[in-house]
């Protein structure tokens, strides 16, 4: 199976969201190569991706072609690279210059303009592997003069964001660039085009404001923005050192967004999340252990956990909750009163006696329910509940759970039709637990680590 451009990329989101533009400004093509190879292994570590401006090696000619294709290839393999060019064109032209990009400077994905329409970006996107960042609302002060004229009671970028995630997406290869310096039209956009992938130009040296930019356009998974600084970090003293602190600085933001620091606290203080050296079921070692049972003797954590879960199923339509032994039944009870919802369960055994239920509690053919348990992992676990609640009768609407390791979950249940939510993601966790304190930026990595090598295993 082909890895995509947007594989590579929600892959490296799953900690940064930095992206590292590369604009030498160098007297010769060799000097400016080895600027940007300086940049790349000082920044590896923090970048979602890589940013090489084209003009800045064009400038060069033949010399600059080549030093662009060198800087390209010393990007680590498991980095995607943008290639910033902004091509319009249409039909042979446009051919000639998105096999440029792919097939001779290896880049991952481009930055096109749709001026001219679909025909002019449909060259790129028939590489389905590779990503198109469509123009949409730039950061430029001169952006409103086109950008913001009304077509059909609405502006242009807006019409341009609603065909990316639409007309033009059906490669599922669509990305958009959308400047950090109008949040408001950067909300616009996200409203338009829930789904895609923004490259963000404009923090740092144009202005824009991180946080504004952050708040107004991740996605609700708190993913999809591409936040690009390139003078910020390159002109840096140390560029590793700003390249880590903006790394930090937009995770503190996404994740406080999109997880509570508060509950992130509390689970270490709880004991049900703990940091060092553990043996696992597998026999293999954790740098992390996670124990979600421990949450019954500590009431007030539960009433949090309880609080946390309702806000995602709010989100979701559904008759019932189901929980499931042993971890997650005292979790879902929770839940169910603070939602005042019913809650029914399966048996892991049937019972000999009585009624023989195989499910307890009240419930009809057709309920629809969503599943409560306390983690996730690969997924593998929760079928044979779900094949006990179907052969109930039961639609499965949803899995959600408190924490998903990010280990091949929600592809495999999606793989079988399943929804699988989180509350909260460990990618998601542990900036908030070095936040607090609760870890060092060392153990932080073990763990990242030691995510990376169980999900290669898959």
């Amino acid at each position: 199976m082909t890895t995509t451009f947007f594989d590579m990329l929600n892959e490296r989101a799953k900690s940064t969201l930095l992206c590292v533009g590369l604009d030498p400004r160098a007297k010769t093509a060799a000097a400016a190569a080895e600027e940007c190879m300086r940049l790349i292994d000082a920044t590896a570590e923090y970048a979602a991706a890589f940013k090489p401006n084209a003009a800045f090696f064009e400038f060069f000619g033949e010399e600059g072609w080549k030093a662009l294709r060198q800087v390209i290839a010393h990007v680590p393999a498991h980095i995607p690279v943008v290639l910033d060019a902004k091509r319009g064109d249409i039909a042979d032209t446009a051919e000639a210059y998105a096999k440029s990009a792919f097939e001779h400077l290896k880049a991952h994905a481009i930055t096109a303009s749709p001026y001219m329409g679909a025909d002019s970006l449909s060259p790129f996107l028939q590489y389905a592997s590779k990503g198109v960042f469509v123009l949409c609302k730039t950061s430029n002060k001169g952006s409103n003069e086109l950008q913001c004229l009304r077509v059909n009671g609405r502006h242009l970028y807006e019409s341009v964001a609603e065909r990316a995630e639409t007309a033009w997406n059906y490669n599922k290869n669509v990305g958009l660039v959308v400047g950090a310096t109008d949040p408001v039209a950067l909300g616009r956009v996200r409203v338009r085009a829930p789904t895609l992938w923004f490259l963000v130009p404009g923090i740092g040296a144009q202005g824009g404001d991180l946080k504004a930019a952050l708040n107004a356009g991740l996605r609700a998974d708190g993913s999809g923005l591409l936040i690009n600084v390139s003078r910020a970090v390159a002109r840096a003293r140390n560029p590793r050192a700003a390249a880590q602190k903006l790394c930090e600085d937009i995770n503190r933001i996404r994740f406080c967004k999109t997880a509570s620091t508060d509950l992130a606290v509390a689970l270490v203080a709880s004991r049900c999340v703990r940091f060092g050296s553990f043996t696992l079921k597998s026999g293999k070692k954790s740098p992390i252990y996670l124990d979600l049972r421990r949450l019954v003797t500590h009431p007030p954590i539960l009433r949090m956990v309880a609080r946390e879960y309702a806000k995602v199923l709010r989100t979701l339509q559904f008759d019932r909750l189901v929980g499931l032994p042993y971890a997650a039944l005292p979790i879902a009870t929770a839940v169910a009163l603070e939602m005042d919802v019913p809650l029914v369960y399966p048996r892991r055994e049937a019972k000999a006696y009585g009624t023989k239920a195989v499910i307890e509690g009240e419930y009809k053919k057709g309920d629809r329910v969503v599943i409560i348990d306390d983690l996730v992992t690969t997924g593998e676990t929760k079928v044979e509940a779900i094949e006990k609640l179907k052969a109930a009768g039961l639609e499965i609407v949803s899995i959600v759970v408190l924490i998903d390791r990010e280990m091949g979950a929600k592809q495999f249940l999606g793989g079988l039709g399943y929804d699988l939510e989180a509350v909260v993601t460990l990618s998601q966790l542990l900036p908030l637990w070095r936040q607090s304190g609760a870890i060092t930026q060392a153990q932080m990595k073990e763990v990242r680590s030691f995510m990376a090598e169980a999900s290669s295993k898959l």
